[in-house]
């Protein structure tokens, strides 16, 4: 029980970590994938604009240096002014390159007329302008093409123009400054991000214990009931679920209370059946110990009276140990392919001098030829119980008529009889171990009460089900539908 305790502590120490991480997650994933992206966008923007402004203080530039000529002539002051305060500016390198990718000018003063092969200088030349962002050296790079515009002719009102790229500026231009923001940011997010965990972990502990709660409160309850302290019903409503695990628990409770009772029932009433043939040959053989020379006729009678209640032993017993291979699992079932018009025609042959001893017509009825997939020797049970029990428990001159007849996919034996029918209050009952609807006829024709349930039990095994209909006084119909086909689970 300790351990059983211990275990249920474990549980519910579980599911508390597990709602807390949970809550936490939750709270934590948004927030981190909020910041990543707020970032990630902050630097795009960044950088786009850096590239954007560069850009334009290029073209503006680019102008200048074909108006000076500065590609043929690079001692103006006002053009090296502008380059050097461009490259202050954005702290960086500007390369001016002709048309022969000669580098004519180079604000370091490390490169000039030195020769560059460069991909986007190569791509730039043919007008393409191009630009990259460089995240780990922290700089980006643009080249912009210096055009020329030329008119090629044509009438004073029509002039026809056309540019021509004389050469290329690349600039490499610092992103320090965005760097540094995004640190400013990063550590500001980071500040906030702490708060928020911290907020979050109080909210997760105390959402985490009113979450748990409902549960410590079933745990609590199923604990007694385990216990036995109590058996009444469950009732934890504090939340849906908490109130569905109650109603589940309950119909648990409610059925193992019911197994329980039938248990005990069972054994009361086998012990019951068996002490009954016992106690009668106990009176009968005490009476023949007790009596001196006793005649041979009245020795006769009481023998042929013990024999018959030896007889009825056995047939508890025997139907006893076929009711307990029925609830075995269904690894036992032999299944077979079987002629069932054969296989009901030999079962009325065996059963027809018994009605005929009682004066019962037995009439059988095949529409169609009819082969199955089944356990030859319990179908033989099935059918052997409900047409005695149907032979049985009839009138005087009465009938009892089987049907066979199929569809394509299962089978039906139908067992209508003109006898003494089964009470309505009784219906419910009559698979019921040892349940006998009239006590004393069931023992007057040696009925053990077992027949019905040991029929049930076998027709379930075979995935079928049985159905009866009664009036009573007027007679009972029993019906079994079984697959032609068994289908092990």
């Amino acid at each position: 029980m300790l351990k059983h305790k211990l275990r249920n502590i474990k549980i519910l120490r579980s599911l508390k970590s597990r709602i807390f991480l949970f809550l936490l997650i939750v709270g934590l994933v948004p927030c981190i994938s909020m910041r990543y992206a707020i970032l990630q966008n902050y630097e795009q923007r960044a950088v786009n604009v850096k590239i954007s402004d560069v850009s334009t203080q290029l073209r503006i530039l680019a102008n200048h240096l074909i108006t000076y000529h500065y590609l043929q002539d690079t001692s103006s002051e006002v053009i090296n002014a502008e380059l050097d305060q461009l490259s202050s500016l954005y702290d960086g390198r500007v390369l001016v390159i002709n048309n022969d990718l000669r580098i004519v000018k180079d604000t370091y003063g490390i490169s000039e007329n030195k020769t560059i092969i460069s991909e986007e200088v190569v791509r730039c030349i043919k007008g393409e302008n191009t630009s990259r962002y460089d995240r780990n050296n922290g700089y980006v790079e643009l080249t912009i093409p210096i055009t020329e515009t030329i008119a090629l002719g044509g009438g004073t009102d029509n002039i026809e123009r056309k540019e021509i790229v004389r050469g290329v500026m690349l600039v490499s231009a610092s992103t320090d400054s965005i760097s540094v923001t995004l640190d400013i940011l990063s550590r500001k997010a980071l500040i906030v991000e702490v708060i928020v965990i911290l907020a979050m972990v109080i909210v997760a502990i105390l959402a985490a214990k009113v979450l748990i709660r409902p549960f410590e409160k079933i745990t609590e309850a199923l604990n007694q009931a385990q216990e036995g302290y109590t058996n009444d019903p469950i009732s934890v409503t504090d939340c849906l679920e908490t109130e569905h695990i109650g109603d589940a628990f309950n119909r648990v409770l409610g059925r193992m209370k019911m197994l329980d009772d039938s248990r005990q029932e069972f054994v009361s009433n086998v012990s019951h059946e068996l002490r009954t043939p016992i106690t009668s040959m106990k009176v009968l053989a005490d009476s023949l110990v007790s009596q001196k020379d006793v005649p041979v006729e009245l020795y006769q009678e009481f023998m042929a009276d013990i024999a018959e209640e030896i007889e009825r032993e056995d047939k508890i017993i025997t139907d006893l140990l076929s009711l307990v291979r029925m609830d075995r699992t269904a690894a036992d079932m032999n299944i077979t392919e079987v002629d069932i018009n054969a296989l009901v025609e030999l079962i009325m042959r065996r059963l027809r001098p018994i009605a005929q001893k009682r004066d019962v017509e037995v009439v059988y009825e095949s529409v169609r030829p009819v082969m199955a997939a089944v356990d030859e020797v319990k179908l033989t049970l099935i059918l052997s119980n409900l047409v005695e029990n149907a032979i049985k428990y009839n009138k005087e001159h009465g009938w009892v008529r089987v049907k066979l007849d199929a569809d394509h996919q299962y089978f039906t034996v139908e067992v209508a009889d003109s006898g003494v029918g089964i009470p309505e209050e009784s219906m419910d009952n009559i698979y019921e171990r040892f349940y006998r609807v009239d006590k004393s006829r069931s023992r007057e024709i040696g009925g053990t009460g077992l027949g019905l349930a040991i029929t049930r039990s076998a027709v379930l095994m075979h995935r079928g089900t049985i159905k009866a209909e009664s009036i009573e006084g007027e007679g009972t119909t029993f019906t079994i539908r079984i697959p032609l086909k068994y289908i092990p689970v």
